[in-house]
C-alpha cells in the first residue's frame, strides 16, 4: 500500500479524525514510519497527537504485552532535550527499553530539525512550529521490560504521566537545567539500588559513524552491553555536546545493545571530521560510563554538568592522555562523581589547575596520607622553591603548593570515610603553619636586602613571631576557614642597612608583605585576618611584645571579649622562643583568677543572636544552640576554672571539654552531649561551606528545598525515600541544637529560651 493509499484508507475508516490533521501528520512524518505500523496504529498515533495542548502536553499509552513487558507510546510537543528526559524518567521507573522507534515531525528547514536537542541559545524556545504554523510534535514508540523488583499498575502509570508532564512543562519554559536536576536526582536514587550490578565492571561502548546511509544525517551506531539508563546516558551526552538527534532506532538482543541514531551538528551538518568524530566518541562514552556513578554524587545534575566541562577542557589539551586514562577507570570515575557533585568551588579549583599539577594530586590520593606531617611538608615546599630566583617566583610557587595541598586535603576528607574531624583540621593547620613560615622567610629576606637586619637597641637581633588565633589557633580549621593572626616582634631598634628604618616600620612592612604574599582565591578560604590584634583595625599590623603584653593585662585596654578570644592564641611560625613567651603571657592573663563578667558576656551573646539571626532562620553558628554556644560555654568555664588547672589552658575546644570533664566542671552526660554536638555542628558547617564556597553563609535552607535535600545526601542520608532522609537530617540538627541550648540555659541561668533570641 502506497503512502497515498494508506492515508485515504485512514480517512475512510477514521471519520472522527479531521482530514487536515491526517494530511498534516502524513506530510511531516518520516517515511520509514509508514512501513512499520498498521493503519490502526497510525490512526491511534494521529488521535493522540490531536489530543495534546499546552495544558496537557503529553499523551501516554501503556499496554501490557506479557509478563513484565509493555508497549509505551508517548506523543508530545517537541522541546529541547526531550528524548533524553523521557529515557531517563522511564529508567527511573525501572523500565529497560528493548526496542523502539523515535520520530519527530519535519520542521521549516533541516537546520532547525533537532529532535529535542537545540543548543543553549535556544533555551527560551516554547516549541517548534511547522511551515503552516502548527507545533512540532514527537511520536515515541517503545517496547519495554520492567526490571525485577519493580511494579507498574494504574497508580504508577498516573505517576509516570504526571512526572513526565511536569518535566515537559519545564522544557517548554526553556528550563532545561531545572528539568535535568529534578530527573537526575530521581534517577540517581534508582541507580543507587542497582549500582552493584554495573559499577564493578565498566563495559566498553563501540561507536561507529556512517555518512553514506542517509543523505541528510550522520548515522551513529552503538554496540555495548546493556546497563541501567543506557539510553538516557547516551542521549544526554549527545545533548550536552550540542548534537541534534533526528530519529532513533532502538534494538536490544539479550544483553546486547544495538542502537542507531540519526544525528547532525548544531548547524544541521553531518559529522564529517575525524577529530570531531573522535571527540564526540570520547565524550559520549565517558559521559555514559560516568552516569553509572551518579549515585555517588550528592548533586547528580551538578556532577554530570561539571564532567562535561571537564571533557571540554580535556579536548583543549594537546596531550590529555594521562588524565583521560585516569578518569576512564572505575576508581577515577568514582572520585570524579564525589568531587564534581559536592562543591562548586572545589570543581572551580579543579578546572583552574594545570593538568601537570593536577595529576600528581589525583594519583597520590590513595598513597599519600591526609596528614603527612609538617616535616615532610617543609621538605617538599623547600624543594619546590629551591630553584626560585625572585620573590615573584617564590610567591607563585608557594601559593601553587598551598592550593594543591588544600585541594588534596579537601578531597581526601571527602572521599575517605575514616578521616576524622580532628585529622582534617590538623592537616589544614599543619599546611597553614608551613606556608606562613615560608612566606615570612621569603618576605623577610627581601626586606633585609633593602633595609638591613632589624636589631634591638642593645645590638642583638630583633626576633619576629606569628601567633594563630580563632579556629587556626585552636587547630580547628575547616572548609573556607580564614587565618586569624597576631604579629609580634621583640622590641624597638633599627635596621643595620644603608637605608636604615625603625623596627616598628620594618615589621609593619613585613606584616603587610606577608598579607600580600599569601593569595586567597575564595572568600574566607586562607584569607588573612588581623582584626584580633591590639586595638583592632585601628592598631598596628605588627606590635612589640611589650606593647601586646601591656594591652592584654589587668590594667590594659583589652575588652573582656578580647580576654576570651586570647584563649585561642598559639605560636605557629617565626621565632619559637618569642612565641612561647607570648603563650606564657596568655596563660597568666586569661587564667589569672580575676573575676569574669559572665553577665556582660551573656549580654553580648544575646546581642549576637538578636542582630545576626533573622526571625525564622536557623543559623548553625549564631542561633540558640548553635556551635558558638558550645565554644562560648567552654571558654567561659575555662576562664572561670582554669587557674591552677593546666589541662584547661588549651586553645582546643575538644581538649578543653576533656579537661572540664576530668576536673568535674562538666558532668559525663553533658560532656558526651556537647562533644557529639560540637563534632556534628562542625561537620554541618563544613558541609554548608563546601557547597556554597564561602565562610559567611551558614544559614540552613528550608527543609523542603532542593539544597537541603542535597545537604542530606552530602551528609550520607541516601535512603530510598528522600523526604524521610531529609527529615532525619532536620531532626538530628534539632536534637543537637536543643541539647546545646538546654545546657547553655541551665548552666548560665538564662532562664528562658527567648532570652537568647
Amino acid at each position: 500500500m502506497t503512502k497515498v493509499d494508506l492515508r485515504r484508507a485512514i480517512e475512510r475508516h477514521s471519520p472522527d479524525i479531521d482530514r487536515e490533521t491526517i494530511k498534516d501528520f502524513f506530510s511531516r512524518m518520516d517515511q520509514d514510519y509508514f512501513s512499520l505500523y498498521t493503519p490502526e496504529e497510525i490512526s491511534r498515533h494521529i488521535r493522540m497527537s490531536g489530543s495534546i495542548d499546552p495544558e496537557h502536553p503529553i499523551q501516554l499509552r501503556v499496554t501490557p504485552r506479557g509478563e513484565n513487558r509493555f508497549d509505551i507510546i508517548i506523543v508530545s510537543f517537541d522541546y529541547f532535550s526531550e528524548f533524553s528526559i523521557i529515557c531517563g524518567l522511564m529508567a527511573s521507573f525501572g523500565f529497560d527499553i528493548e526496542k523502539g522507534n523515535i520520530y519527530t515531525f519535519s520542521r521549516t528547514s533541516r537546520t532547525e530539525s533537532s529532535r529535542s536537542n537545540f543548543p543553549a541559545k535556544d533555551r527560551g524556545n516554547k516549541g517548534r512550529v511547522s511551515p503552516s504554523g502548527s507545533p512540532v510534535k514527537i511520536v515515541d514508540i517503545f517496547n519495554v521490560r520492567l526490571s525485577e523488583g519493580n511494579g507498574f499498575d494504574r497508580l504508577k502509570k498516573l505517576e509516570l504521566e504526571e512526572e513526565l508532564s511536569s518535566l515537559i512543562r519545564l522544557l517548554r519554559e526553556g528550563l532545561f537545567q531545572e528539568a535535568r536536576e529534578q530527573l537526575n536526582l530521581r534517577l540517581a536514587e534508582y541507580l543507587e539500588k542497582t549500582k552493584d550490578l554495573f559499577t564493578s565492571l565498566l563495559y566498553p561502548v563501540e561507536v561507529r559513524f556512517n555518512n553514506r546511509i542517509s543523505r541528510e544525517w550522520t548515522v551513529m551506531d552503538l554496540h555495548s552491553k546493556d546497563t541501567p539508563a543506557f539510553l538516557y546516558a547516551v542521549s544526554n551526552a549527545l545533548s550536552m555536546r550540542g548534537i541534534y538527534i533526528h530519529k532513533v532506532r532502538i534494538e536490544s538482543v539479550g544483553t546486547e545493545v544495538l542502537d542507531r541514531f540519526y544525528i547532525s551538528d548544531r548547524e544541521g551538518h553531518k559529522i564529517l571530521g575525524k577529530e570531531e568524530k573522535n571527540a564526540l566518541r570520547m565524550a559520549m562514552v565517558l559521559i555514559k560510563q560516568f552516569t553509572h556513578f551518579l549515585p555517588r554524587a550528592p548533586d547528580p545534575a551538578k556532577a554530570i554538568l561539571a564532567f562535561d566541562q571537564l571533557l571540554d577542557k580535556l579536548l583543549e589539551e594537546k596531550r590529555p592522555g594521562h588524565i583521560l586514562s585516569f578518569i576512564s577507570e572505575r576508581d577515577g570515575l568514582d572520585l570524579m562523581a564525589h568531587l564534581l557533585g559536592t562543591s562548586d568551588f572545589l570543581w572551580e579549583d579543579f578546572l583552574r589547575m594545570r593538568f601537570e599539577n593536577l595529576m600528581p594530586v589525583l594519583e597520590d590520593l590513595k598513597e599519600r596520607p591526609l596528614r603527612p606531617g609538617k616535616k615532610i611538608l617543609y621538605q617538599e615546599l623547600s624543594a619546590h622553591i629551591s630553584g626560585c630566583n625572585t620573590i615573584e617566583e617564590k610567591k607563585k610557587t608557594i601559593n601553587e603548593f598551598k592550593d594543591r595541598e588544600i585541594f588534596s586535603i579537601d578531597i581526601k576528607h571527602l572521599l575517605d570515610p575514616h578521616t576524622t574531624l580532628i585529622d582534617f583540621s590538623c592537616a589544614l593547620s599543619d599546611l597553614t603553619e608551613v606556608v606562613l613560615d615560608q612566606a615570612y622567610l621569603s618576605c623577610h629576606q627581601e626586606l633585609i636586602k633593602r633595609y638591613g637586619l632589624p636589631l634591638m637597641e642593645d645590638g642583638t637581633a630583633c626576633s619576629f613571631s606569628i601567633c594563630g588565633l580563632g579556629k587556626f589557633g585552636g587547630r580547628e580549621m575547616g572548609y573556607a576557614s580564614d587565618v586569624e593572626l597576631l604579629f609580634i616582634y621583640s622590641g624597638p631598634g633599627h635596621t643595620n642597612g644603608d637605608n636604615s628604618i625603625d623596627n616598628s616600620l620594618y615589621f609593619e612592612r613585613l606584616a603587610q608583605d606577608i598579607i600580600d604574599f599569601i593569595e586567597a582565591r575564595h572568600e574566607g578560604i586562607f584569607h588573612i585576618d588581623l582584626r584580633l590584634r591590639p586595638y583592632g583595625t585601628a592598631g598596628s599590623l605588627a606590635n612589640s611584645i611589650e606593647n601586646v603584653m601591656a594591652y592584654y593585662s589587668s590594667c590594659g585596654d583589652a575588652a573582656q571579649f578580647e580576654r576570651q578570644a586570647l584563649i585561642k592564641l598559639r605560636w605557629v611560625a617565626g621565632d619559637e622562643t618569642l612565641g612561647q613567651q607570648m603563650e606564657a603571657h596568655r596563660n597568666s592573663f586569661v587564667y589569672s583568677g580575676v573575676p569574669f563578667d559572665l553577665g556582660g558576656a551573656l549580654h553580648l551573646r544575646k546581642r549576637q543572636a538578636r542582630e545576626l539571626v533573622k526571625p525564622g532562620q536557623v543559623n548553625v553558628k549564631y542561633s540558640p544552640g548553635g556551635i558558638i554556644d558550645i565554644e562560648y560555654a567552654v571558654q567561659y568555664l575555662q576562664i572561670m576554672h582554669g587557674n591552677g588547672h593546666a589541662g584547661l589552658m588549651t586553645p582546643s575546644t575538644l581538649e578543653a571539654l576533656d579537661g572540664l570533664n576530668k576536673v568535674g566542671v562538666i558532668g559525663q552526660e553533658d560532656y558526651i552531649s556537647l562533644r557529639e554536638a560540637y563534632i556534628f555542628l562542625r561537620a554541618l558547617i563544613d558541609a554548608l561551606r563546601i557547597v556554597r564556597g564561602n565562610a559567611r553563609d551558614i544559614i540552613l535552607s528550608d527543609e523542603d528545598s532542593p539544597e537541603f535535600k542535597f545537604l542530606a545526601r552530602r551528609f550520607g542520608y541516601r535512603g530510598r525515600y528522600r523526604d524521610k532522609e531529609t527529615k532525619r537530617l532536620a531532626e538530628e540538627i534539632k536534637f543537637h541544637m536543643t541539647k546545646v541550648m538546654q545546657f547553655f540555659v541551665t548552666r548560665f541561668n538564662t532562664s528562658k529560651f527567648d532570652k537568647l533570641t
